[in-house]
């Protein structure tokens, strides 16, 4: 599939095609899905724990890498109350998720 050269960040193309792929094939098997967006406070406290035990992780530089990164974001996600801030914490999510896969591919692992 081929789009417009909307995106400047290098690999952000083939990150959202991929993406694109694999969102039609959910939507192929399980359809448009509704789910709760938040959940009650103990799992906004279990989160908030990991989030914390991930940042620990992450300020170590011995400690740190990609997954545990991602971690933090997806902890950090879904601890928030806020639907404006979860937002703010998905695409950030996101974000790092772009990046892994685009690390991943420059070392020629791509698909």
């Amino acid at each position: 599939m081929s789009y417009p050269a909307l995106f400047t960040t290098p690999g952000m193309r083939n990150f959202a095609e991929a993406v694109d792929e694999e969102r039609q094939r959910q939507l192929a098997r399980w359809g448009d899905q509704r789910h709760p967006i938040l959940r009650g406070p103990n799992n906004q406290h279990l989160f908030e724990q990991l989030a914390q035990a991930m940042r620990d992780t992450n300020d170590d530089d011995e400690q740190r890498c990609w997954m545990t990164i991602l971690l933090e974001e997806a902890y950090e996600a879904g601890a928030e109350r806020d639907l404006a801030k979860l937002r703010v914490e998905l695409v950030q999510l996101a974000a790092v998720c772009q990046a892994m896969v685009t690390d991943i591919d420059s070392r020629g692992a791509q698909r």
